[in-house]
């Protein structure tokens, strides 16, 4: 379904709106590799100095495909992200339209000045409804978006595309300001709001507010972009509340020229977006059956993603180590081996979690910043709240040998895997087994021993030699190996999980004896929103660690 944007014939119709999945430049990457329907390859906005944005949660669930989110604009600002997107390959049939935001017009200009060599147009974030001094509260008035517009389109010499916010008592206006002013195309919808939503009595949001988005504000979309179309013939990106290729089409009658779909992408793998793009391509083709059953794209929707909180209360915190603890509260999780949840204690924020053991649950903290800092000390009785399962659950091949290779507060995350490979393979009568190699600076950061060495061989490594081999895990790892058999060495299947030079030290060694299919890493990309929407989890290979993962194949 190739199209023409602004002078380009692109691969296909769609885009993904800055600020959901496409936010870093791997993944970005893995997009041009795998979904040929982005045409129009769109950033997360960029501002012209480094922002981390709001603490999590930064998204919430307040009816199946409807959400607030306020991340806060979080981005490397525009020197660093230029150096990204320059490294990307971008091909001859996609449109990298770089996102932007600044708080006046000499920083809009400033900050265009910087990516509009990566770039092949420049879209002005107008119109974000939760971040003070940005968007929305500049969006909102013609005379300032004619200002900043025109003095972008003065700047560079690539297009500009202006993102207006339906959060205006006429969008016509503005749309008919930005044009005036010079710009090539327009988008639109930003996210509706600020709204509010709670749950246990507290507000969810770190920022408490924050942009609505998803199937809920598809009619105002809709209302937005026909009176846009009823005062400028500019091409139109038209967003909010896509799902089907009803909804694409809704947006084509209206006026619609490139169509950007996000919330609907919310739970989705890689290789699912990649089929939901495929299938809706299809079923916007002519001639295709209304009642098509294998095109029926809403169908691929995850609208039974939960992201609702259960309360659980604290039992116990036992103290490993002056960083490390185990929390073990009142109840059982249904909790696969490899998945993860995010723990939400209301006015601290949230974090995700390998749960250490499902029943009762129990997880293992290290002190890293302000929520785990604060978990460390959380008096028992404390109420929290759970979130999830999220991610991928893993199930290593029957009769295999599963190496549980951890680090740090790794063993939380494999432990299950290993415990759970056990059990089913005496329930089936296969000759599955698993041993764990754990490793830690001292004796004294090590925990669980115990409970593995109920069902698995255990080696111990130490830095300092306080306790088990004297030196590093990958160390003992490597020495193991190399004393078994290739036929050993073939039954062998590795999950690995700790700090990240770790994990790829583990890797590299589980190379040497094994091939790539037997070695399964997890490691921490910053996983906020848990559903593979926000983008901070993306690996370097493009892949979201919350729904791809959080184990993956080959990370180099």
């Amino acid at each position: 379904m190739k199209t023409t944007f602004l002078g380009k014939t692109v691969s296909g119709p769609f885009t993904i709106p800055s600020g959901i999945v496409t936010c870093s430049a791997s993944i970005i990457a893995a997009f041009i590799r795998c979904v040929p329907q982005v045409g129009v390859l769109t950033t997360k906005s960029i501002g012209l100095n480094p922002r981390e944005g709001y603490r999590e949660p930064v998204l919430s669930q307040y009816a199946p495909g409807c959400f607030v989110n306020a991340v806060g604009l979080t981005n490397a600002g525009a020197e660093a992200s230029a150096a990204a997107l320059a490294a990307l390959d971008i091909p001859s049939d996609r449109f990298l339209l770089t996102s932007i935001f600044g708080g006046d017009a000499e920083e809009f200009v400033a900050v265009a000045r910087l990516l509009a060599p990566v770039s092949d147009g420049l879209e002005l974030n107008l119109s974000c409804p939760h971040a003070k001094g940005y968007g929305m509260a500049i969006g909102q008035d013609p005379a300032l978006v004619a200002e900043i517009v025109s003095a972008v389109v003065a700047a560079v010499d690539v297009p500009v595309v202006a993102k207006l916010t339906p959060n205006t008592d006429d969008i016509g206006a503005i749309a008919k300001a930005a044009v005036d002013a010079g710009a090539a195309a327009l988008c639109a919808i930003n996210t509706v709001g600020p709204g509010y939503f709670s749950a246990h009595g507290a507000p969810v949001l770190s920022n408490e507010v924050g942009g609505i988005s998803g199937k809920g504000v598809l009619p105002i979309g809709l209302k937005c972009v026909r009176e846009i179309r009823a005062v400028t013939d500019c091409p139109i990106i038209a967003c909010g509340g896509i799902s089907s290729a009803d909804d694409v089409q809704a947006y084509r009658d209206a006026g619609g020229s490139v169509f950007g779909i996000g919330s609907s992408l919310v739970g989705m793998t890689t290789a699912e977006i990649a089929d939901y793009f495929t299938a809706l391509s299809a079923e916007l083709e002519p001639g295709t059956p209304d009642s098509s059953p294998t095109t029926r794209t809403e169908s691929l929707v995850h609208y039974d993603v939960d992201m609702s909180f259960q309360p659980v209360t604290l039992r116990s915190n036992e103290r490993v180590s002056e960083d490390i603890a185990i929390l073990r509260f009142d109840r059982a999780l249904n909790i696969q081996a490899g998945e993860f949840i995010f723990l939400w204690i209301p006015g601290l924020g949230e974090k995700p979690f390998s749960a250490l053991t499902d029943d009762p649950f129990s997880l293992v903290v290290i002190n890293l910043g302000q929520f785990t800092a604060a978990l460390m000390d959380l008096p028992p009785n404390t109420q929290a709240y759970v979130r999830g399962p999220h991610g991928v659950a893993v199930q290593p091949p029957p009769g295999s040998r599963v190496m549980a290779v951890s680090g740090g507060t790794g063993l939380a995350a494999v432990y299950q895997v290993a415990r759970d490979h056990v059990r089913q393979s005496k329930l089936q009568g296969t000759n599955g087994c698993a041993e764990f190699f754990i490793g830690a600076r001292t004796a004294d950061r090590l925990y669980f021993e115990a409970e593995c060495d109920e069902f698995a061989a255990v080696h111990i490594a130490t830095d300092d030699g306080s306790k088990g081999y004297h030196g590093l895990v990958t160390e003992l790892l490597d020495e193991h190996l190399s004393r078994l058999s290739e036929a050993e060495r073939q039954s062998l299947v590795f999950y690995n999980c700790g700090p990240e030079p770790m994990v790829h030290a583990a890797a590299e060694v589980q190379r040497r004896y094994c091939n790539e299919e037997q070695i399964f890493n997890a490691i921490d990309y910053c996983t906020k929103c848990g559903v593979g929407i926000c983008g901070a989890c993306g690996t370097p290979d493009g892949r979201r660690l919350c729904v791809d993962g959080p184990f993956l194949g080959s990370l180099r």
